[in-house]
């Protein structure tokens, strides 16, 4: 028998990632990010008055999306790549800057596909930790390990899992300091926290940001983002991407979500209430806890982590364990102040 065909070393030496997707309607869904309540009604209301057979038949357009999407986020058409969630917009990144042996920069614990992309491309990834015990944003020691040979930069801001943020003008060093490389800058939980870059794009030719649709605009399923930059780089970074990675339906998504401002302002009120109100009935527990800047907290559980994942689980409510990368941590999405309730509800149960 022949032997296994065998693939590239970068492959043979990355961990597999799998995230426990799986058996998750009909919980309370506080494992992922996500919205919690789903889309604004008006998103399925545009995509059932422009869906026909006809518009399931040819292939994708993009130029009405990019057009309102650019005047959304307040940029130029030319400076907005529409991709396949936030992952393409990573990838394509990497991609476009980034060549075999050379170096990328990540902070850790973060968001796994910058490690995952990173290391497809066959690139030496160095890892700047968080800082201990408070988890903050490790702004001096990032800056002293970017070197000549570094080629990209990825952050998370807020960051995921930690929760913790970065200021503008933190982040505008990190590109001064990285001016030769390629600096994306994650902003998927942006509506949250309220700090973004956008306004420094003109300014840096290195900086690229990412948004999503995927959290706060509740289209997870479709896998919308975009990714903004200056429009060279934008050029560059499309001709390495798939001409029909994005599928219609998603492309129409985003342009409806984008409408309602009102129901996203809402859902941005309702989280950050909530938010307060896990945070105060934590203490009230005695549950240590990072504060948060996202719609999410990290938990410190300690040697409970598992078993509280698991029990919550047992009770229809689901979280994420994080002990792989911060031991004894679990992190719990916020939605809404009725399930925060519900969450503590099980918490008194069991903790």
């Amino acid at each position: 028998m022949a032997e296994p065909l065998q693939p590239r070393e970068a492959v043979r030496r990355m961990a597999s990632y799998s995230p426990p997707t799986a058996g998750r309607r009909g919980r309370l869904r506080l494992d992922f990010n996500e919205n919690t309540v789903g889309c604004s009604p008006r998103v399925l209301e545009f995509l059932r008055k422009h869906l026909d057979e006809e518009a399931l038949a040819v292939y994708p357009e993009y130029a009405e999306a990019r057009r309102e999407l650019a005047e959304f986020f307040g940029v130029s058409p030319d400076q907005l790549l529409l991709t396949n969630g936030t992952d393409e917009a990573i990838q394509l990144v990497i991609n476009t800057y980034v060549d075999a042996g050379d170096e990328v920069c990540l902070l850790k614990p973060s968001y796994a596909m910058y490690r995952f992309y990173a290391e497809l491309a066959g690139a030496e990834v160095r890892e700047i930790p968080y800082e201990t015990g408070t988890l903050a944003f490790p702004l001096e020691q990032l800056l002293a390990a970017i070197t000549d040979r570094t080629r990209a930069v990825l952050i998370a801001n807020p960051n995921n899992p930690t929760g913790t943020g970065a200021s503008v003008e933190a982040l505008a060093r990190v590109l001064d300091r990285a001016a030769h490389a390629a600096v994306l800058v994650d902003e998927a939980y942006y509506e949250f926290s309220g700090v973004t870059l956008l306004p420094l794009v003109g300014k840096h030719p290195n900086l690229f940001v990412s948004r999503t649709f995927s959290k706060v605009y509740g289209l997870a399923a479709l896998r919308a983002g975009c990714l903004i930059s200056q429009a060279a780089n934008i050029a560059w970074v499309r001709k390495g991407q798939s001409p029909y990675s994005v599928n219609a339906v998603a492309a129409l998504a985003a342009r409806a979500a984008i409408r309602d401002q009102e129901y996203i302002r809402g859902y941005v009120e309702e989280v950050r209430a909530a938010r307060e109100l896990l945070s105060s009935e934590l203490d009230r527990l005695g549950i240590p806890y990072y504060p948060s800047q996202a719609n999410f907290v990290l938990v410190r559980a300690g040697d409970r982590a598992v078993w509280l994942r698991d029990r919550l689980r047992e009770a229809g409510v689901l979280v994420r364990d994080r002990s792989y990368e911060l031991p004894g941590c679990v992190r719990i999405t916020v939605g809404t102040r009725e399930q925060v309730r519900r969450l503590i509800a099980e918490l008194e149960k069991i903790w």
